[in-house]
């Protein structure tokens, strides 16, 4: 079975099921584990957002998306001498990974025979059916089933860890200019950490709110877990919203590692914010994943 992957949280995916010698294709992003973007075929690229601002990023990426552009590119070529037989992508944002339909046309341009499945999860219930659904596609449903159970194991034990106690309210901050709060599966590890998660959309797209919609519920804690960063992006940006909520934790989280990418991670990202939120009931989170800012 040849795999190509064009989203990074199905790059880790694919390395989670033990899949990662059929993985023949990345994107430019896949740096999770770090050598499957230097050992295999990259068929995605994108503009280098590393030295732009938040306010740049926005920017850049409304402006594309309203003139009808991509924020990605397909080195068709590059797919075709894959010869892949299954192809993951997603149609869950245009802003993170290339639409499956644009993936179904260029097979179709290219007459390439390969299966296309699109990862779509809206909760963390869903995240955790896609492992399922990859490893069936990949004729491995034994493996699937045998992650989601180790991961469900682990949130099984936070939860009960935290059983009982009060739940902080807790603000997502998921982009800081403007600010986004946090949608999809985002509350749900809030919940599955112990937490109330406040100014969300639960199962929804992460939407551009004011500061005023994010202060009003009085979050005791608020996390910035800004979509692309990691650890060092995220603290930098969080010092941007300390002036809003003076009342309350800040800390920053690494995104992309723990929070924003449907991946196994995501169990990491409930653990490190259990020990946020309950520092006294649950292990430390891993050294370079959380920083409190405030």
């Amino acid at each position: 079975m040849r795999l190509v992957s064009l989203l990074p949280s199905a790059t880790e995916i694919v390395y989670a099921l033990g899949l990662g010698d059929d993985l023949v294709g990345v994107t430019f992003e896949c740096d999770e584990p770090a050598h499957a973007r230097s050992s295999k075929t990259v068929v995605v690229g994108g503009r280098d957002t590393r030295d732009l601002t938040p306010t740049e990023i926005d920017d850049y990426v409304r402006t594309q998306l309203a003139a009808g552009g991509d924020l990605y590119t397909l080195h068709a070529d590059a797919l075709a001498g894959l010869a892949p037989d299954l192809i993951l992508t997603q149609d869950l944002c245009r802003v993170c990974a290339l639409p499956s339909g644009h993936v179904d046309d260029a097979l179709d341009h290219l007459g390439c025979r390969a299966d296309v499945l699109s990862l779509d999860p809206h909760s963390l219930a869903d995240v955790l059916g896609t492992f399922v659904e990859v490893a069936a596609a990949a004729g491995v449903p034994e493996r699937g089933r045998e992650l989601v159970a180790v991961l469900e194991g682990r949130l099984a034990a936070v939860a009960a860890a935290v059983a009982g106690r009060s739940r902080p309210r807790v603000a997502v901050v998921e982009w800081v200019d403007p600010p986004f709060t946090a949608g999809h599966w985002v509350p749900d590890l809030i919940a599955a950490a112990g937490g109330e998660a406040v100014a969300a959309r639960p199962g929804q797209r992460s939407v551009q709110v004011s500061w005023a919609e994010l202060v009003a519920p009085g979050p005791e804690i608020v996390l910035v877990t800004p979509c692309g960063y990691h650890l060092d992006g995220a603290a930098r940006q969080a010092e941007a919203v300390l002036p809003y909520f003076p009342d309350a934790q800040v800390w920053a989280i690494d995104g992309d590692g723990l929070v924003v990418r449907p991946g196994p991670r995501l169990v990491d990202g409930v653990e490190a914010i259990a020990a946020i939120l309950h520092p006294s009931a649950v292990p430390p989170a891993r050294p370079g994943t959380i920083k409190r800012v405030r």
